[in-house]
């Protein structure tokens, strides 16, 4: 039966004269969509920091405007060309061009290939998803992809950069119930209450995993790390990591640059762990949400998250760009 419902708010992002980009909460057509196999009523979505930056124009995420951001978003299904999907099952889309190039998930509703949906994991609420999001799939797939190299809770602590960050926070809450011990760093030390809550065995400042020495090896101080913020604080962690350890790269917060030697790699047998959420298969998607969903569950996830609005999440997406946001910001359509 044909959807009843033509009209529908977006938050879009129109570029003007100057390289001047304007955000404004607007009523669009779901007739003008993209293609897709799945009609998806989007209940919660998640704000990144790759949103922040396709909402300030940022070309390198979004090509072309207007546009509307949201990599992730969580809701009902609407209308479904897909055997694998019907009307009213509860969903999960994240990652693949969703918000970047494809009008994302800051909107009451997405049309999106059926390839990019995800069944909602059993036990897990369409909320909870989106405080997991890409940030806690991000996490997920660091820590899997470390663990099939070897990585176990006895070979010491894991250091987690940019702790109170969304990707940081997952990172921190998903290795502590996993049984790691865990090294959060961040560069906001009155926040070690809110880590140490979500299993953080220690805190330290930022300043801990950038080594100014120039030298190519450090004393092993950590077994193995999750690195959202790359550049010194990247090769810092290779260096001082425990032979045969691993440090999943997946972030460039303080710069996208990597000044480090070999050494660590033909000396130390450290290995490093790309990860790229965007496209990471479908079929080990699948596992990563069920072990999100069961055991990698992070206790309490509504203290790591701010509900926000659609018409607050311009005032959220500036914060962001500041640093001023921790933990997850959650924007519910019907708030």
């Amino acid at each position: 039966m044909p959807m009843k419902q033509s009209t529908f708010r977006a938050l879009r992002i129109y570029e003007e004269d100057q390289g001047h980009f304007r955000q404004q909460v607007s009523e669009c057509q779901i007739n003008d969509l993209p293609r897709g196999e799945v009609l998806v009523n989007v209940h919660y979505a998640a704000l990144n920091y790759k949103d922040a930056l396709s909402a300030s124009g940022n070309k390198g995420v979004t090509r072309q405007y207007p546009h509307t951001p949201g990599i992730d978003g969580a809701g009902v299904v609407a209308e479904s060309q897909h055997p694998d999907f019907k009307e009213g099952d509860q969903v999960i889309v994240t990652s693949y061009d969703l918000g970047m190039n494809t009008n994302g998930a800051f909107a009451e509703y997405i049309r999106v290939p059926a390839s990019w949906v995800v069944p909602l994991p059993h036990g897990l609420g369409l909320k909870e998803s989106m405080i997991i999001g890409t940030a806690g799939i991000t996490a997920g797939i660091g820590l899997y992809k470390m663990e099939k190299a070897g990585q176990h809770p006895d070979r010491g602590p894991i250091a987690v950069s940019g702790a109170t960050g969304g990707v940081g926070s997952m990172a921190v809450g998903i290795l502590a119930k996993a049984g790691y011990e865990v090294i959060a760093s961040t560069g906001k030390t009155q926040e070690e209450a809110y880590l140490k809550a979500l299993g953080a065995t220690t805190v330290v400042d930022r300043e801990y995993l950038n080594d100014p020495s120039g030298r190519s090896l450090l004393k092993p101080l950590w077994a193995g790390a999750i690195d959202t913020v790359g550049d010194n604080t990247l090769a810092t962690l290779l260096k001082g990591c425990e032979p045969e350890g691993n440090v999943s790269s997946c972030g460039l917060v303080g710069s996208p640059r990597l000044n480090t030697t070999v050494f660590p790699f033909i000396i130390k047998g450290v290995n490093l762990l790309g990860i790229d959420s965007a496209t990471f298969p479908m079929s080990s998607r699948k596992v990563i949400w069920d072990k999100l969903a069961d055991e990698w569950r992070v206790p309490g996830l509504e203290k790591i998250a701010t509900t926000i609005s659609l018409d607050e999440l311009s005032t959220y997406i500036d914060r962001m760009l500041k640093g001023e946001v921790k933990g997850r910001t959650i924007v519910a359509m019907n708030q």
